[in-house]
């Protein structure tokens, strides 16, 4: 097994990756793992935009208090002022490195809105501001000379000496073993959607950097909260894509089979509701009828659709359907993950020597409901905050007071003694339809108790063969899906994307904090 060193290592080549690597680029050498292409990842699939304090009816306080409001009473109050207040000028750098925002005819900023949002603050580039984003910071980490990006890298453990993180073990693209050690690691992986059979996330996006950090002993945080996106193309004849809330911001309307809005009756914002409370209206209104629900955007002018959302109306036309003219029939998919790695402010997380930022740690800005557009401002922020903090000497975040550890959950005793394997597409319908937009004691009971099993079984199966990456990547969705549905059994109640049909009420009595768990409680 080859081994090699670095000063700084980076796992992950979204905006949270990358920003840390310019960041970190004059205090040593980095190096960057990323699993397919340093291009694929969810930053290339955001399309709506980057949210910022940009306009004049606009301030940081405003847009904290929307963040709060959406995350239904569970933010980091802290982490948020963090975010809104250095958002503002992280988003002004991306502007001076040449990032190509819209602008309106008078050169201004055409600021968006999205649901949830009190005024207009959501920057944008066409449908495709993830990518924008993306290709800026790309190139600046390409031009630097202390910056080496390994493509196909699959990071499969953690190194880990008295609690503190060493580095990393990984399979190259030939399928060799390497590890490598660095002075500080960051986990910039990205989400966890991969886990549910409906999603609007790439490929790549199956919770690696989560189960990396549960392996080698890290805290984790808020795992039951996860965002289902209400609009993603809904048809049995094409793969799902996302259908941007943008849409909604610039007047698209969601419909029953008659053309009949509906959100109302679910809502006093309509269709820019919170994303969790038009997800769950759009089921229902399905149950209702019997029938699809569509978004249309008729009654707006086609030149003008066209010319705004071009990338989803590329991918319409694909599927034989003009995205100014047709209903787009549409339903809840996987989204973006609340939960994730428990970090400080600083990217720190209970591992010294291991970071973690973008959607794969969880800070609390975003509570049990992210705000839309707020996830691109997440990874710049803490991306760039995480790279400063790396530069210190290595030390543990401690626990913050609005978290609690969870109580120790032993293996769940399996109804299934037969099932002990379950495949990935197994997996992933498991928890879509267990662990999906509903969640009830009885469904995530057996569920879990499945996945229990085959988490035992593929544990003991890596341990006893020479495993590959194919085995790894089967494991590490096995894990965070578990994981995931152990959390949403444990909260007896409804908050944010975590929606019990048996424990429809939000209780800030019993349950108004951040959930933790963390291995040894096995």
């Amino acid at each position: 097994m080859a081994t090699h060193g670095t000063d700084f290592l980076i796992i992950g080549s979204g905006i949270a990756g990358l920003r840390a690597a310019i960041g970190l680029a004059g205090a040593g050498r980095v190096v960057i793992l990323t699993k397919a292409e340093p291009r694929e990842s969810n930053t290339g699939y955001a399309q709506g935009g980057i949210a910022a304090a940009m306009g004049d009816d606009d301030s940081p306080a405003v847009h904290a208090a929307d963040t709060i409001r959406a995350g239904d009473g569970l933010c980091d109050e802290t982490a948020v002022g963090v975010l809104v207040d250095e958002g503002v000028v992280y988003v002004r750098e991306l502007l001076e490195w040449g990032t190509r925002f819209d602008r309106d005819a008078n050169g201004r900023l055409a600021l968006g809105r999205e649901a949830a949002h009190s005024v207009r603050r959501v920057l944008h580039a066409g449908d495709a501001t993830g990518r924008e984003i993306g290709r800026v910071l790309y190139d600046r980490v390409s031009a630097l000379p202390t910056a080496t990006i390994v493509n196909h890298a699959l990071v499969t453990e953690l190194l880990c000496e008295e609690g503190q993180a060493l580095g990393v073990r990984y399979f190259d693209q030939k399928g060799g073993p390497h590890d490598i050690r660095a002075r500080a690691t960051l986990l910039a992986t990205g989400g966890a959607g991969q886990v549910f059979r409906e999603t609007t996330n790439p490929p790549v996006a199956t919770g690696d950097g989560i189960a990396l950090a549960w392996h080698g002993g890290a805290r984790l945080a808020d795992l039951e909260f996860v965002q289902f996106h209400p609009t993603a193309l809904n048809r049995p004849d094409a793969a799902r894509f996302l259908i941007s809330e943008a849409l909604r911001g610039e007047g698209a309307h969601l419909v029953d089979e008659r053309s009949e809005p509906f959100m109302a009756r679910y809502h006093p914002d309509g269709d820019l509701a919170p994303r969790d409370v038009v997800a769950r209206s759009i089921v229902r209104e399905v149950e209702r009828t019997g029938s699809a629900v569509f978004l249309t955007l008729a009654h707006l002018d086609a030149a003008y659709v066209r010319h705004r959302f071009p990338t989803i109306a590329e991918m319409c036309r694909r599927v034989g359907l003009d995205l100014a003219v047709d209903p787009i029939p549409v339903g809840p998919a996987a989204h973006y993950i609340m939960g994730g790695v428990d970090t400080d402010d600083w990217g720190r997380t209970s591992l010294a020597g291991l970071f973690a930022a973008g959607e794969v740690a969880c800070t609390g800005v975003h509570g049990a409901n992210r705000l839309a557009s707020n996830s691109l401002l997440e990874g710049l922020v803490f991306g760039a905050r995480a790279a400063v903090a790396m530069q210190g000497p290595p030390r543990a975040a401690p626990l913050k007071v609005d978290r609690k550890e969870a109580s120790p959950q032993p293996l769940a005793s399996s109804l299934y003694s037969d099932d002990r394997t379950l495949d990935t597409p197994a997996v992933r319908d498991l928890m879509w339809r267990s662990a999906g937009v509903f969640r009830t004691r009885d469904g995530l009971q057996d569920a879990l108790a499945r996945l229990d099993r085959a988490y035992a079984a593929e544990r003991a199966r890596l341990r006893s063969t020479q495993s590959d990456g194919d085995a790894w990547r089967h494991f590490n969705l096995l894990t965070v899906a578990r994981l995931i549905a152990r959390a949403a059994l444990r909260r007896e109640e409804s908050r944010g994307g975590h929606y019990r049909a048996d424990f429809p009420d939000r209780n800030d009595r019993d349950w108004k904090f951040h959930a933790v768990d963390t291995r040894r409680a096995e």
